[in-house]
């Protein structure tokens, strides 16, 4: 208990290489994937209610530790824990073997600050068929308790990377034959146009900036096009997520 409640602390996940899943939900896709999770935290009633939890435990020989509510509270961040809680192994894998030739759709985060932003672009690439998601620069840790939660289970679908360096991991991903769409408030195509004129169809790497300033000038350069979407109303903008849940769907429609 007392280890896995350092992980809670980014540079304890970053030291042992683990992090926490809250809830049946992420618990569930996670003990569906083989080698994900180390060992399972529950209170009693959660292994009532989520009897294929347990079992698939079990079955996995994984360790399924009983805990009280106030054990179980000491390592969720939610105020009603929901009753689970998994240790996990990291996910990502480098960015040459995630940005496989098969891919035809990738998002990619360049200095994305919010969890809940991150996380729900991973939710919504994984929802669109988006073969995987890269987090470049600064951005957040997809680890962070938040950012776990806010991909509802989508983080254990989607092949992850994390690659500081952002022209690099444009630079791979174009070698890997995918275009570079940055999606920019002010680019020079709208994304209708980008749809009806089969650009969308092509193998994409979709580029989303931070959620204040969105893309410097320098990175928003290295993209074969910048995209606008049109905003038909009165709104200033479209939030990260929103816009990413957009582009990545018109880029699916298009593909398909």
């Amino acid at each position: 208990m007392k280890t896995a409640r350092r992980l809670a602390r980014r540079v304890s996940r970053v030291e042992q290489r683990l992090f926490l899943a809250e809830g049946p939900q992420a618990v569930r896709e996670a003990l569906d994937l083989p080698g994900c999770v180390a060992e399972v935290f529950a209170v009693r009633e959660a292994g009532e209610h989520h009897p294929e939890l347990f079992s698939a435990a079990v079955a996995a020989e994984i360790p399924w530790h009983l805990v009280d509510d106030a054990g179980l509270a000491s390592l969720a961040e939610t105020v009603h824990p929901q009753g689970v809680v998994a240790v996990c192994r990291f996910l990502d894998r480098p960015l040459d073997d995630v940005a496989r030739e098969d891919a035809r759709l990738v998002a990619v985060c360049a200095d994305v600050r919010d969890p809940g932003n991150a996380g729900t672009v991973i939710r919504c690439s994984d929802a669109a068929g988006a073969g995987a998601v890269v987090l470049t620069g600064s951005s957040v840790d997809p680890y962070n308790g938040k950012a776990v939660r806010a991909s509802v289970g989508s983080l254990f679908h989607v092949a992850l990377a994390i690659e500081p360096d952002t022209p690099a991991a444009l630079a791979a991903l174009r070698a890997r034959g995918l275009q570079v769409l940055a999606a920019d408030g002010a680019g020079e195509l709208d994304l209708d146009e980008a749809l009806d004129t089969g650009l969308l169809a092509a193998p994409t790497a979709w580029l989303f900036g931070n959620e204040a300033w969105g893309l410097p000038d320098e990175i928003a350069a290295l993209a074969d096009h910048r995209v606008r979407i049109p905003i038909h109303g009165r709104a200033e903008s479209l939030n990260l997520a929103t816009a990413a849940a957009v582009c990545l769907y018109s880029s699916a429609r298009a593909q398909r």
